[in-house]
C-alpha cells in the first residue's frame, strides 16, 4: 500500500481486485458521513459513447449532508464543485483509490465561512483515506 498526496487530492494504492476496492471505498465514506450519490462507470460509458475498451474506472459523487448543507447554505454556487469526487480504478493486481480535497476544491471560492466545512470534509475524508490505508 503506497498513500501519495496531490495538490488536489489523496491517493491510496491498495492490493485488492477492484470490486473488493470499490467496497471498502463506500464503507470507509459511510463511517465518515459520506452516502455516494452518483456512480459513473466510465468503462462502460467509454464503451458505449465510442466503442473503446478502457479498464474498470468509477468516479463516486460523494456527499456528507450536513457539510453540503452548510457550504450551499454559505454559497448556492458551490454546487458546482459538489459533491466530493472519489475514483476508484483497477492497476495491475490492484486498485487505486483517488479522493478528492476539499480543501483545494474550495479554495477557488473568496467565502472565508468556507473554510470550516472544507477543513471537516477534509478531516473526514483523511479519515478514510487512513482506514483504506489499514487495510
Amino acid at each position: 500500500m503506497n498513500n501519495e498526496q496531490a495538490s488536489y487530492g489523496m491517493r491510496i494504492n491498495l492490493q485488492v481486485p477492484y470490486e473488493r476496492a470499490r467496497e471498502q471505498v463506500t464503507e470507509a465514506l459511510k463511517e465518515q458521513g459520506f452516502g455516494v450519490l452518483t456512480e459513473i462507470d466510465v468503462k462502460a460509458t467509454l464503451k458505449q459513447k465510442l466503442d473503446v475498451d478502457f479498464y474498470k474506472y468509477t468516479i463516486l459523487g460523494a456527499c456528507n449532508p450536513p457539510l453540503a448543507h452548510r457550504a450551499l447554505s454559505a454559497e448556492p454556487e458551490i454546487g458546482l464543485l459538489l459533491p466530493c469526487n472519489v475514483i476508484v480504478y483497477e492497476e495491475g493486481a490492484g486498485s487505486v483509490v483517488s479522493i478528492v480535497d476539499p480543501i483545494a476544491m474550495l479554495s477557488m471560492v473568496d467565502k472565508p465561512e468556507l473554510k470550516s466545512v472544507a477543513d471537516e470534509a477534509r478531516a473526514r475524508l483523511e479519515r478514510v483515506a487512513d482506514r483504506l490505508g489499514r487495510q
